[in-house]
């Protein structure tokens, strides 16, 4: 497959810009990679296409509030900076970005908040735009934690054109997040609604559980028309032995697995053993899925309307079919579908 067959008109009216206001009402366009028919639901009726002994799996990744901004000492100069993930706790060191990046060299200090009372040391430059920060903090660890995310915000998507408002705290978090570690929220649960688990849990689907922190190589540009050739970001993940063992158990019994999600779906299939099981596995995973893929854990996928060029559509196609997947894209844009993360859902069964 090639990067420019990846391309579609989408019109920018279409990327949504806020949270349906509730979060089971979105949209659902549903694929049949069977009949290939296309039809459209509303999510909450998502619960129709799945019976007793279906297992729905989730990411609970928690994402924490990741932008901050900060003056370089001596110029004030406004720093954008972006945490990427904890380097030592003990040493209060950060992977970041930084914008405008040239402005930032190694020795130079940041101070951030109203009292400057927050300082961080530029360390280390590990990209053209990246560097490790040192935050020069003397109390314990969860109080500078605290203090940090205090001076955060939201990490919306570059594709909002807004800035970050007391609703995204909420919004841009799925009910069931409790890990620490993402950037990059995992879209596709946010259209579950604790009505909507309950309504699941009351019919009989199961519900598990994987990690994988959703870094910003979701966003990255692929610059290369060869897509054997892009090299995905490396994000961290956990597959534990309860979730292997409630998939394993579910095909056994010849029930459907279904991923919420496309971190979700890269996450299991990094984690894929014989036999259409899963083998327990914790580390990280730079794994790139596109046309054609053989799945063979994963037999429904839940997804959001993604961005022409990015990886996650890649995936959707790789696991819908190419050429099924972007007819109903095309026609999501037709029918005024809304993209993004706060847009609305696909169902592929």
């Amino acid at each position: 497959m090639k990067l420019s067959q990846f391309k579609f008109r989408l019109p920018e009216e279409l990327i949504a810009q806020r949270p349906n206001p509730t979060r089971d009402e979105s949209r659902l366009m549903v694929v049949n990679r069977r009949t290939g028919t296309i039809e459209e639901r509303v999510f909450k009726e998502i619960i129709d296409y799945f019976d007793d002994g279906d297992l729905m799996v989730y990411n609970d990744t928690m994402v924490f509030p990741a932008r901050l901004y900060g003056n370089k000492e001596k110029t004030g100069a406004r720093i954008e900076v972006f945490l990427l993930r904890e380097l030592s706790a003990e040493n209060k060191l950060w992977d970041v970005l930084v914008e405008p990046a040239r402005k930032i060299r190694i020795g130079n200090k940041l101070y951030f908040g109203d009292d400057e009372s927050m300082v961080a040391e530029v360390i280390d430059n590990t990209t053209s735009r990246g560097r490790t920060l040192r935050f020069l903090y003397d109390g314990p660890h969860d109080e500078f934690k605290s203090e940090l995310y205090k001076l955060g915000t939201t990490p919306l998507p570059y594709y909002i054109k807004r800035e970050p408002e007391e609703e995204d705290v909420d919004r841009y978090q799925t009910i069931f997040a409790r890990k620490e570690g993402a950037v990059v929220v995992p879209a596709a649960g946010l259209h579950f609604s604790r009505e909507l688990l309950k309504r699941l849990e009351i019919k009989g689907v199961n519900q598990g559980f994987i990690t994988i922190h959703s870094g910003l190589g979701n966003y990255r540009e692929i610059d290369v028309e060869d897509l054997t050739k892009h090299r995905m970001d490396s994000e961290e993940m956990d597959a534990s032995e309860e979730l292997v063992n409630l998939v394993n158990r579910t095909k056994d019994d010849g029930h459907r697995v279904c991923a919420v999600g496309t971190s979700v779906l890269r996450a299991i299939a990094s984690a894929v053993s014989m036999g259409g099981h899963m083998k327990t596995y914790t580390g990280w995973t730079n794994k790139f899925i596109f046309p054609p893929y053989d799945f063979t854990v994963t037999d429904a996928l839940i997804s959001n309307f993604h961005l022409p060029y990015s990886t996650m559509l890649m995936m959707v196609a790789a696991f819908g079919g190419y050429d099924l997947v972007m007819e109903a894209y095309h026609k999501a844009v037709k029918e005024g579908f809304k993209f993004g993360v706060y847009g609305d859902a696909m169902l592929i069964i």
